[in-house]
């Protein structure tokens, strides 16, 4: 709507439809519970949610743990590979109402009749034994919001 491409997001209009995931709208919440986490140290670093990075999520966190660098990602995917945390919308739920829009669209569905779906699921995930790794005590109030701890 701010950039003249739609209309509304419940009547998007034209031949445009979508579903935000809200990428850059979580930037200063994935900061901010980093900030919680590495409260008493300056270096840190923050992966962009790119295909980019995201196709070489082992080789990221594989560096930042050579390094001892505390990491934030979007994708609890970058956790499982060895990353320290991420915040962001569910990849399952993204998935789901990319292949739900993708069907009635194939089934004859004008995408200016489809909503433009906002996410509301997030996740948040800590790898413990990355922080332990990196000499980082998880605060137990970060710990309590967690969604997925991993040991």
């Amino acid at each position: 709507m701010k950039l003249g491409l739609i209309a509304s997001l419940a009547r998007p209009g034209g031949n445009t439809t979508g579903i935000n995931f809200f990428a850059q709208e979580v930037v200063g919440k994935r900061l901010g519970l980093l900030h919680q986490l590495g409260r008493e140290r300056a270096d840190a670093l923050f992966v962009a949610a790119d295909g980019f990075f995201v196709s070489r999520r082992v080789q990221f966190a594989t560096l930042a743990a050579r390094h001892a660098i505390p990491a934030t990602y979007a994708d609890r995917k970058d956790v499982e590979a060895g990353g320290l945390m991420s915040y962001g919308t569910d990849t399952a739920d993204r998935l789901r109402w990319v292949g739900v829009y993708a069907g009635q669209i194939l089934k004859g569905a004008k995408p200016a009749d489809l909503p433009v779906i906002q996410s509301t699921k997030f996740v948040f995930a800590i790898n413990l034994q990355t922080a332990r790794a990196l000499g980082l005590t998880v605060p137990p109030d970060l710990l309590s919001i967690a969604d997925e701890v991993i040991e």
